[in-house]
């Protein structure tokens, strides 16, 4: 990354919000379960599944936790009556992790048992270093009660191919992500070519052992590893899926499934869409530039 770059993105937080939130339009459906369906049904038409995500993260009061809960059991019988084809993916600190790792696994139970009446399958999302150990009980443990959930990880944690050893037994059903957050050197592998190495490794040791993967990636370079690997195991269609975000790189997501492959986009979507969209940006330095000359030119 260039010093203009890093410069670019450390002034992030100095934008404007309504400047940001021009950019957020590319990445997050709207504020309403509407502007998600309507964006469900816009992939579907392309060929695209997707997961849906309600914005939102690090809640502290167990009220607003039960709030998320609520909403997702609406997303979810939404998904079953409009016969769209979509899952769901939750945060834990939504859901109520800093709350306590009772009621977060509570509530992560609460919306899987709802998805598995309905049919439906539930993503329990990686976030940053201090949730991981809790992350991964409560997907045991609902995994074990429900059968209908998977797992993220994140390829640049250090720990990762060890996690993915003690999971291996479960045929645990794995979204492979680089990994967005900001971790020490300590715990996360920092060099790109590295992180790319682990994250093939991740793929190629989940698909081997019969899992089923979410190669969820935007980098061509890991994409055509993907189709590798899977050329190479002799996979079905529905052994595995690719992944990529809502608004980032629509003509890779094209030419993935002109390929023939199952490609998943995740849709996030509500009122909290500041936090999401700022992470977002802080990944893509190209895009963020754009976002600070908006600002230098003034919000037309």
């Amino acid at each position: 990354m260039s010093a203009f770059d890093r410069l670019v993105k450390h002034g992030l937080p100095l934008v404007p919000k309504p400047i940001v939130g021009r950019v957020a339009q590319r990445y997050v459906a709207g504020s309403s379960l509407d502007d998600a369906v309507a964006a469900i049904r816009a992939l579907n038409a392309e060929g695209a599944m997707a997961t849906v995500d309600v914005l939102g993260e690090e809640v502290v009061e167990l009220a607003k936790a039960e709030s998320a809960v609520e909403e997702y059991t609406r997303l979810l019988e939404r998904i079953a009556a409009e016969k769209i084809d979509a899952n769901v993916s939750i945060k834990p600190t939504l859901v109520g992790l800093k709350v306590g790792e009772g009621p977060c696994a509570a509530n992560v139970d609460t919306i899987a048992a709802r998805a598995k009446a309905l049919g439906n399958f539930l993503r329990i999302d990686m976030e940053d270093r201090t949730t991981t150990d809790a992350t991964l009980r409560i997907y045991r443990a609902t995994l074990a009660a429900h059968g209908n959930v998977g797992a993220v990880l994140q390829a640049y944690m250090r720990r990762t191919a060890g996690d993915i050893r003690e999971l291996l037994p479960l045929r645990p059903n794995v979204r492979v992500c680089k990994g967005i957050y900001r971790e020490p050197r300590t715990v996360a592998w920092k060099d790109f070519d590295t992180i790319r190495a682990c994250f093939i490794h991740a793929v190629d040791t989940l698909l081997k052992a019969g899992c089923y993967v979410g190669i969820a990636t935007h980098d061509p370079y890991l994409v055509a590893a993907g189709m590798h690997i899977v050329d190479r195991l002799g996979l079905e269609r529905h052994q595995y899926e690719f992944q990529m975000l809502l608004g980032v790189d629509p003509e890779l997501r094209k030419i993935i499934l002109d390929a023939g492959h199952r490609l998943r986009v995740y849709v996030p979507y509500g009122r909290d869409w500041y936090p999401y969209s700022m992470r977002r940006l802080r990944e893509n330095p190209t895009v963020a530039r754009h976002v600070l000359r908006a600002m230098l030119r003034g919000a037309p």
